[in-house]
């Protein structure tokens, strides 16, 4: 018999229902987030004399130590059922939008029951494709740290100390980061002599000798002064900032070294590697959001989904709109097209596509989907059948197909 098992999950406890093939609830109870909670779902299939793999299992994420369990108990059919499918589905249990834990636990079993074959099992990836998704995952986080105390550093000085913001032009940079440590008020930088810059930027590395006269010279330009007081309040904030950005910045610096290892030790690595523009960064990226399991994406059209870089079409009768996907996996958006933008230099096609497809778009961002929705369909035929990417033989098929549509 087969059972389909509805998990509503939370950090502290999990609304689970057991629910048999005509949509008739065989146990409800809810266990905590623990050990014991997780045998006890356990033990009550036991008690019911089911196998794992006679248990149809949903949730509404891969990441959960819940599912680490599950799988490490032989439950096989774990499906990770969007929240979007969850919202949607409400309204077959209630029309007035009303919702608790346990109702969210009958729909999730519910949607396993009826849509089964429209969903694909969660299968767990390699440890190498979990390390390099956790990787990716870290580096997005620093990128984001990275900017909020860049601009919150950049605030700061404007208000009391503007001459290191143009000393160095570009922003952030950490020689930047530590003048401001070594050099907190503007008084420092009034005392210090050229000599004395050329050391610091020598200590520093600084990679532009040349230009280290026209740097001093723009911090010793004449500049508005700020009351003492407002330096008094703002410069320990400054250098607090500017060691945090500077811890930051080397640690995102070494995850990517982490991460370029590990990504040359995956299977799948020169797939991803032969892409036009993909990087130290992107393809590791890329490989982290498609994973190991051939059978999660059937077709191009469900990647392309999942990365929101194909529209929604809403038809009915003679009316048809194209809308933006707005459900999809954000940061997989971010992603393709940050992808499709760094191939413009590297692929000719991509680079013909898109000034062709930026005229006729009303945002830059819209024609960097639209190419990198392409992307992704090559992408996934050379990940399902383990080829690298040959831009000479893309061109040749591509010049084939139109003279058959001629």
């Amino acid at each position: 018999m087969q059972v389909y098992i509805g998990i509503d999950w939370s950090e502290a406890k999990h609304d689970v229902i057991m629910m048999n093939a005509a949509g008739v609830a065989l146990a409800q109870f809810e266990i905590p987030h623990s050990p014991e909670g997780f045998l006890q779902l356990d033990e009550t299939r036991w008690r019911m004399k089911l196998a794992p793999e006679d248990c149809v299992v949903g949730l509404e994420t891969a990441h959960n130590l819940l599912i680490d369990f599950l799988w490490s108990r032989g439950y096989s059919k774990v499906y990770v059922v969007p929240p979007t499918t969850v919202k949607s589905n409400r309204k077959r249990f209630s029309s007035s939008g009303a919702r608790s834990d346990p109702s969210d636990a009958i729909v999730i079993a519910d949607s396993l029951r009826t849509d089964h074959g429209r969903l694909q099992p969660w299968r767990p990836d390699s440890l190498l494709t979990r390390q390099i998704r956790a990787k990716v995952s870290l580096v997005n986080h620093l990128t984001s740290s990275t900017v909020r105390l860049s601009n919150r550093l950049r605030a700061v000085l404007l208000r009391y100390y503007p001459a290191v913001l143009n000393m160095f032009r570009s922003w952030p940079t950490k020689v930047a980061m530590e003048f401001v440590r070594a050099f907190p008020t503007p008084k420092h930088a009034e005392s210090l002599t050229f000599d004395q810059f050329q050391r610091f930027a020598r200590q520093h590395r600084y990679p532009n000798p040349k230009r280290l006269p026209a740097c001093f010279a723009r911090l010793q330009a004449p500049q508005p002064e700020a009351a003492q007081e407002t330096v008094e309040v703002y410069q320990d904030e400054a250098v607090l900032l500017a060691t945090m950005l500077l811890t930051t910045i080397r640690a995102k610096k070494e995850v990517l070294r982490e991460l370029k290892t590990l990504f040359r030790e995956h299977p799948d690595h020169a797939i991803f590697d032969s892409l036009p523009g993909a990087g130290d960064f992107l393809a590791p990226a890329l490989l982290a959001k498609f994973g190991d399991d051939r059978k999660r994406f059937p077709t191009p059209a469900s990647v392309q989904a999942l990365a929101g870089t194909c529209p929604v079409t809403d038809q009915s009768g003679k009316r048809r709109i194209i809308k933006f996907r707005r459900a999809c996996d954000r940061e997989f958006r971010a992603i393709a097209q940050q992808w499709a933008m760094a191939s413009l230099n590297q692929s000719s096609w991509a680079n013909a596509y898109w000034q062709r497809a930026r005229p006729r778009c009303r945002y830059s961002s819209l024609a960097y989907r639209r190419l990198a929705n392409r992307w992704l369909a090559i992408l996934w035929k050379l990940w399902q059948t383990g080829q690298v990417y040959d831009e000479a033989y893309h061109l040749q098929h591509r010049a084939l197909r139109s003279k058959r549509h001629r």
